[in-house]
């Protein structure tokens, strides 16, 4: 009795150990995330008036020149506050173009009189305008929030004002940490701990013939035998050649079989016990599923299993961690980039899925969307998992930290405001507007109002706030299940 509580004490910390690794990862994370934005800005001369880690309420901040630093009660996110990010709104007057209300005209002059009457005339349209709905509150709010951080004498240092490039290097400057991040995270599990690959050692022998495109998981008398069932090969034999033929792989040893339906094969092999044998097997033909280099099962778009026709003699494989060189971290990389673009691109109908299952009785995809609670329990349930080992719980951990990373990166990139990627589309509208005017010769058009998109901005932050609420509660109510 005491040996079993001892043992669920171990498991309850080795959980909690995990889910803290990861909250540990995701706010270091963010906050290298947001010292990319802060160390371009302050180079470029843009007054930072806060670097912040988290949302709500402040519960830790120091001030150091003209910036505060802290932290906030809710470590989900992060921010730093730039002076001048939205342009005032342009004003036409006599023809002529102001950037924000034009300089009023010396007192006791004739301007000034003019200025009155044009003020009388124009202040309950401005008001009838300012009162015209939610949305435009929000805009003006935008506006008048910028000029207002800006100091006077300052108006350069505002963001606005620097060069496209300059904007555009400060707001990709997070994302390109949280890549430099993924890069180094999965650089550390490759070659460092490898990944778990198949080798030639036999695994378990099938007793029957059991076709891919069926679920039944035990034999029965009506089933054909498996070719390797009939034979002395036994779990935990190395197969070292066929034919003849050295195989260093396990994809060398599925090929030869796969395409060798119907013909006597020789396999040499390294038994368990020691010495060698040739035993001879003949495969038969199967429908299996394919799969990819790494032996990981490959789907079609519908998430439905990828099957062939081959030979087949009953055989899985040993999996063991096998370094690689760094050749391969990049192709790693833009693989794990891909998955996490195609998830994106797809996230409605796998909400409507996450859905079906928080609320529902549909199943959580094991490759869908997650919160950090679910990659938290995800990471804390490894942790605790006695039969995997110590350094295999590392290297898991490690890369969950990375493909957190990777997808910070790919989810900032989203051509939205207020994420990172609206901010780059908007810098680039702008450059493209004023090369254009420059070619036709044309007036400088100005900076691009981005101010006037706060009404979508908004909208983005509703559902951002929506599916992150949705998604924390799937994981809390109907997590994804890996063991």
């Amino acid at each position: 009795m005491g040996a079993g509580r001892t043992l669920s004490a171990v498991t309850a910390l080795l959980f909690i150990a995990g889910v803290l690794v990861i909250l540990v990862g995701v706010v270091l994370s963010i906050g290298l995330h947001e010292v990319g934005h802060l160390v371009p800005a302050k180079l470029f001369g843009v007054r930072v008036t806060q670097y912040m880690i988290g949302f709500g309420r402040t519960i830790w901040s120091r001030q150091r020149g003209e910036t505060e630093y802290g932290i906030k009660a809710i470590p989900l996110g992060g921010y730093i506050s730039m002076v001048g990010m939205f342009p005032p709104a342009r004003q036409r007057r006599r023809g002529r173009l102001f950037e924000g209300r034009p300089a009023a005209p010396p007192p006791g002059t004739v301007g000034e009189a003019v200025e009155d009457v044009v003020e009388s005339i124009e202040a309950p349209s401005r008001a009838r305008t300012a009162s015209t709905g939610f949305f435009n509150t929000l805009v003006q709010d935008a506006r008048d929030t910028s000029r207002d951080q800006i100091v006077p004498g300052e108006e350069h240092r505002a963001f606005y004002r620097l060069a496209v490039w300059k904007r555009v290097v400060i707001m990709l400057g997070g994302p390109s940490v949280n890549l430099i991040l993924g890069v180094l995270f999965t650089a550390v599990l490759l070659m460092g701990f490898g990944v778990l690959t198949p080798t030639t050692t036999v695994a378990s022998i099938s007793q029957c013939i059991v076709p891919a495109t069926q679920t039944k998981d035990t034999c029965s008398a009506s089933d054909t035998a498996a070719p390797a069932a009939g034979t002395a090969l036994k779990p935990g034999d190395r197969i070292t050649a066929i034919d003849g033929t050295p195989v260093a792989s396990w994809s060398d040893v599925t090929a030869i079989i796969r395409r060798s339906a119907g013909k006597r094969l020789d396999l040499t092999v390294a038994a368990k016990a020691g010495g060698t044998e040739h035993i001879s097997v003949t495969p038969a033909t199967n429908t299996v599923a394919v799969t990819d280099s790494l032996g990981n099962v490959v789907k079609d778009a519908s998430g439905a299993i990828r099957t062939q026709t081959v030979g087949f003699i009953g055989i899985s494989a040993t999996e063991a961690l096998q370094q690689q060189p760094i050749t391969a971290v990049v192709p790693a990389v833009w693989t794990n980039v891909t998955s996490v673009a195609g998830v994106i691109v797809n996230l409605p109908a796998r909400l409507v899925g996450v859905a079906n299952a928080a609320f529902g009785t549909g199943q959580r995809d094991p490759n869908g969307p997650i919160s950090v609670v679910g990659v938290g329990r995800v990471a804390g349930e490894i942790a605790a998992n006695p039969q995997i080992t110590i350094t295999s719980k590392i290297a898991s951990l490690i890369g969950i930290l990375g493909s957190l990373n990777i997808a910070l990166f790919v989810f900032n990139l989203i051509p939205l405001l207020p994420l990172d990627g609206g901010h780059v589309i908007g810098a680039l509208w702008e450059g493209l507007r004023r090369s254009i005017a420059k070619l036709f010769g044309r007036r400088d058009p100005g900076p691009v109002d981005t101010a006037k998109l706060m009404p979508l901005t908004f909208a983005v932050s509703i559902l951002l706030g929506g599916m992150s609420l949705l998604l924390i509660y799937a994981d809390l109510v109907h997590p994804i299940q890996l063991f």
